[in-house]
């Protein structure tokens, strides 16, 4: 009877589309069944009984045909991003060693994107001050060669 019941879940996962029936948090989709942990404004943890490879195939499915979305496997977690302008910023599907697997959906919040630019704008100095000292020193090798061959040049005519 229980293989039965395991069997009719994942058929009823597979047949219906995860997003028409499933609740949402900031607009990410929840899966069903699961058992909340700490839900705020900023942050939803559940536990479900579902395996992880189930887990990824239901956020698969629902996410399926968004644009921006970002799936990262990791060794210990799965990890789905958006890199769009929807109010979640990552749903994080844990991997653990029983049965049953935790998922975190999280707000975008400005501290990652204002760390974000930050990174970029200081990655960019970075890499101009690379190039100038290369070109630099490159400047300063090829100076001193010209002089030397201009010497050279100038002594065998004299």
């Amino acid at each position: 009877m229980r293989s039965l019941t395991l069997f009719l879940a994942l058929v009823f996962f597979i047949i219906i589309p995860g997003h028409s029936s499933a609740a949402d948090f900031l607009g990410a989709p929840v899966v069903p069944g699961g058992k909340t942990i700490i839900k705020t404004d900023d942050r939803l943890e559940l536990e479900t009984d579902l395996s992880h490879n189930e887990l990824v195939a239901f956020y698969e499915e629902a996410l399926k045909g968004f644009k921006d979305i970002k799936f990262r496997w990791w060794k210990d977690a799965t990890y789905i991003e958006d890199d769009g302008n929807r109010p979640w910023h990552s749903i994080t599907i844990s991997k653990t060693s029983k049965r049953g697997e935790s998922v975190v959906i999280v707000k975008d919040n400005w501290t990652w994107i204002i760390g974000t630019l930050v990174l970029r704008y200081i990655g960019v100095f970075v890499v101009l001050m690379v190039l100038f000292l290369g070109i630099s020193i490159s400047g300063k090798i090829i100076s001193s060669t010209v002089k030397r061959l201009e010497a050279k040049k100038q002594s065998q005519e004299g």
